[in-house]
């Protein structure tokens, strides 16, 4: 009580900021008529002088105002478009690293060049993030006439590119990319053997467009590379078939875990059938050998039980394409992970694509983070304020409209069941056609749209049906959805990238209704006739109440239902929102309230009868809130365990880096070899132990196969005084003797071009086997919380010794691929440019359940990726590049201590490799 007086009286903290940048856009204003006398020519040469004054010593800070005059004035001059105050304010949000909530239709594409173009005049390239190739072509055309105006250079990144010509957008000022791309960009940068061929720039800004659909609902799903394994579609349709053949009572299903497992007599129907067919050994499916069968039958229990056709995926030219749970749009390419899109496809009876391995991966959560400033717009984001702040570090400011919001939010309606409920739906949206009211209609599925589409066909009710299957003719039937009488039932996608306009879009209606007249008086004529007709309809509609939009069902997120919500009321416009529940729908049934009022209200509501209230509204909104905590916390879990391979990534992708910039690797090559002949001493022949507990056998044996050499150990160890410093010195001195012999009268830079490859291949081949080991513990390390320890905890400790094991093994196989190398002298030629990278795929899937999409792109490829805990010991921090810029050079030997003083040896710190 005491806060709402407060907030009254003050105003809530989200006010009071925005009251504080207002102050800022008045002095923006204050330049206005002077940036208007400049000539064009004088407009355009503002960046030059911009960035003098940077140089000179001014920040960004100190040229907003007047960078933020000079792109209002250049909208005006080329787009016709001038900033609101009300977009100024989010432009400055947008710069502060922010995010700015904005309603739809206020403009945030146009609000995003005030950012961008401030935060360009460094150099250092600005990236403008969006959903989809369409809005980043669109954008980058549309907004760059201003960019290009002031002399700023724009870049497009979309798939099917070149690497030189993706190497030129990203060396524009400002590049407009999607979210996949860039985050690909950056794996397949990573897997590259040369510094020349990597394209993507060192990270700067960004902007992220629908930043809580990129940065919420994708950031569940990894970006993977990935490369194609065994195929093993057989076992697929075995599988699956037996599957079929089981009942309800073989299994158990929990809809709000989102999971589904066999009952013990399910298990031992699935193991007689098995062994009938001869696919397990022994009988026992839980047998260590009958592991992989295992797998397979529990995704395809899940693919035929959890996951449904026309809801989570649609049928198309004979692939299972999966559907975006929160958009309804088709995911192309996309693929789940860990078989279940096979075990989908086995159900479907289509083709079976081969499964795929894991190559590189990396989450949005921590690729965006590695951006020093990132900043985000969208129409809703203040529901997830405290996950935004708690992942990302950023603030939710939530921009005032430029006109008031007219629309009404009427309280929901409470049906019996869902028969009465379309039923109902169906009269209300006839009744609103015959008024001449334009309907947007929400629905959560595929299937609840066909649904109801046959409620409306029976009531004779013209409408169009909107969802994955008719994705093409999108942007068509939004444009024209305000217009009088119109029906537009919606999967959860409406108005994506194309606003509804009361009365219709005059530039869609000239393009469907002229695109077959040549240019001429005709046309222009015809154009206008267009233009008077949607402004007549514009006002008939604005007194029939605006856009009614009606939603069918609550989402399980708040924030799905406020984007439908706010396809109504834009720019002022009068428009009215209702919802329709019933006790049958999904959140209700899995999350909602089961109480004796829940009970009452199902016993006592006759059938058609409605209940409206807002004791309703609130008791549907406390079960969204539940919802949405559950979902933060599986995603806070996704980023917990991602954060441990993360900091693994980033050593291997420095090492990598470190690799290609140097002019040579010998010495590195020299340590691992040192280091491994210790390692295998140490093994064989341990500290402490006498040499009659020394494993003399198998240190030969060692030393045999990785050091390619027949060493009379046996012989040493007759010796006196005989000890593991004398066997390491003897193999070291072995080794350097052949190295020599080898490389006498080879040329020595084709030997170093030689080791630097060796070492490259051999850190991504052991990095790809790290991934994979690390995918298979993190889907089991669940299991040890039954021994009351912590799963992420444990998790951290063997993902740790499991990376020390990688980089022993990269030493190992370095040492051994150079040692037993056969050295032919040829005649020197040039040396071929490093052969570009195959095609991948490129996916993006869950790494918990599954659930969720995976991504293969473009007939590219992909897969899922972590990280380490912090260093036991962390080296001192020095500045970047420090060692390289001469400020303090390395010694002589690698073997030397480190300049820096932290006591250790130069190779074991700052010089450190793997």
């Amino acid at each position: 009580m005491f806060a709402n007086l407060a907030k009254s009286i003050f105003g809530s903290a989200n006010d009071r900021h925005v009251a504080k940048l207002q102050r800022i856009v008045d002095r923006i204003n204050a330049f206005e008529p002077t940036i208007e006398a400049l000539t064009d020519e004088e407009l355009t040469d503002q960046t030059r002088k911009f960035r003098e004054r940077l140089e000179g010593g001014e920040t960004l800070d100190d040229l907003l105002p007047e960078a933020f005059a000079t792109v209002r004035e250049a909208a005006k001059r080329t787009l016709g478009q001038r900033h609101y105050d009300v977009q100024m304010i989010g432009g400055i949000a947008l710069h502060r690293g922010e995010i700015a909530e904005m309603r739809t239709g206020e403009g945030k594409t146009l609000v995003a060049t005030l950012a961008a173009y401030l935060n360009a005049l460094p150099g250092k390239g600005v990236h403008v993030v969006t959903v989809n190739d369409y809005l980043a072509t669109r954008d980058a055309e549309w907004m760059g006439q201003i960019y290009r105006f002031l002399g700023l250079t724009v870049g497009t990144i979309v798939p099917n590119l070149s690497d030189q010509q993706r190497r030129d957008a990203y060396a524009a000022d400002i590049t407009y990319a999607t979210n996949n791309e860039l985050g690909f960009d950056y794996l397949r940068d990573n897997m590259k053997m040369s510094r020349k061929q990597m394209v993507q720039p060192p990270f700067n800004f960004a902007i992220v467009d629908e930043v809580d659909s990129i940065l919420i609902d994708e950031a569940r799903t990894p970006l993977i590379i990935s490369g194609p394994t065994d195929d093993k579609a057989d076992l697929y349709t075995a599988v699956d078939l037996l599957v079929k053949r089981l009942e309800p009572a073989d299994y158990e299903q929990d809809e709000k875990q989102r999971s589904v497992v066999l009952t013990e007599e399910g298990t031992e129907k699935v193991e007689r059938l098995l062994e009938a067919e001869g696919l397990i050994e022994g009988g026992n499916l839980y047998d260590v050998a009958n592991t992989q069968v295992v797998h397979h039958v529990n995704q395809a229990l899940k693919a035929n039980v959890q996951f449904k056709k026309d809801t989570d995926y649609i049928v198309k030219d004979d692939k299972v394409v999966i559907i975006d749970e929160f958009t309804g749009r088709m995911m192309d390419g996309r693929r789940w992970s860990d078989g279940l899109h096979q075990a989908v496809e086995a159900k479907e009876g289509v083709q079976i694509q081969p499964e795929n391995q894991t190559l590189a991966s990396i989450t949005f959560q921590n690729y965006f983070r590695m951006y020093p400033k990132l900043s985000g717009m969208t129409g809703t984001a203040l529901t997830e304020a405290p996950e935004f702040f708690d992942i990302y570090k950023m603030h939710v400011t939530s921009i005032p409209t430029h006109v008031e919001v007219q629309r009404v939010d009427e309280d929901d309606e409470f049906y019996k069941n869902i028969k009465d409920k379309f039923a109902a739906i169906a009269k209300e949206i006839k009744h609103r056609q015959q008024l001449g009211q334009p309907v947007l209609v929400g629905t959560v599925s595929i299937e609840k749209s066909e649904m109801l589409s046959e409620f409306l066909q029976q009531e004779g009710i013209e409408h169009k049906v909107l969802n994955a299957r008719f994705h093409e003719t999108e942007a068509h039937i939004v444009a024209q959805a305000g217009r009088i009488g119109a029906v537009t039932v919606s999967t959860n996608m409406a108005g994506r990238g194309t606003d509804i306009q009361l009365g219709g879009n005059v530039e869609f209606r000239v393009d469907d209704e002229l695109a077959d007249m040549e240019e001429g008086p005709q046309r222009d004529a015809a154009i206008e006739r267009i233009k008077a007709e949607v402004e007549a309809e514009r006002q008939k509609v604005r007194e029939l109440g605006g856009l009614f939009v009606l939603g069918t069902e609550r989402h399980e997120s708040r924030r799905i239902d406020n984007q439908l919500r706010g396809r109504s009321g834009r720019q002022g416009d009068p428009g009215l929102s209702r919802f329709y529940l019933s006790l049958d729908d999904d959140l209700l049934r899995i999350f909602g309230p089961q109480t004796a009022f829940a009970r009452l209200m199902n016993k006592n509501l006759e059938d058609g009868e409605a209940i409206t209230h807002p004791w309703i509204s609130k008791a549907i909104e406390t079960a969204q809130k539940k919802v949405e905590a559950r979902n933060y916390d599986i995603r806070k879990q996704v980023v917990e365990y991602d954060d441990v391979m993360n900091d693994q990534r980033k050593v291997i992708y420095a090492q990598r880096e470190e690799v290609m910039d140097a002019d040579h690797v010998s010495d590195v090559v020299e340590d691992m070899r040192a280091d491994t002949i210790a390692g295998l001493v140490t093994h064989s022949c341990p500290p402490g132990s006498f040499p009659e507990q020394w494993d003399i056998a198998g240190l030969k044996e060692g030393v045999a196969d990785v050091l390619g050499m027949d060493v009379p150990i046996e012989q040493w160890t007759e010796e006196e005084e005989v000890d593991q410093e004398i066997f390491v010195q003897r193999l070291a001195d072995l080794c350097d003797q052949q190295m020599k012999a080898k490389l006498d009268g080879l040329e020595h830079s084709r030997w170093q071009d030689a080791e630097k490859s060796v070492l490259l291949q051999a850190i991504d081949h052991n990095w790809k086997e790290h991934l994979a080991t690390l995918d298979a513990l993190r889907q089991s390390i669940g299991l040890r919380s039954y021994a009351q320890k912590k799963p992420i905890d444990e998790y951290k400790q063997e993902a740790f010794m499991l990376f020390e094991r990688l980089l022993v093994t990269i030493r190992e196989e370095v040492t051994r691929t150079l040692m037993r190398a056969r050295i032919e002298v040829e005649p020197p030629v040039a040396p071929p440019p490093p052969p570009p990278l195959p095609d991948f795929i490129t996916s993006h899937i869950d790494p918990f359940s599954g659930d969720d999409d995976s991504a293969d792109i473009d007939a590219e490829t992909g897969a899922i990726l972590s990280s380490l805990p912090p260093r036991q010991t962390p080296r001192p921090e020095l500045p970047e590049d420090k060692l390289r810029e001469g400020a303090m050079p390395a010694p002589e030997s690698r073997n030397a201590p480190c300049p820096c003083g932290s006591g250790r040896k130069y190779k074991h710190c700052h010089g450190a490799l793997v």
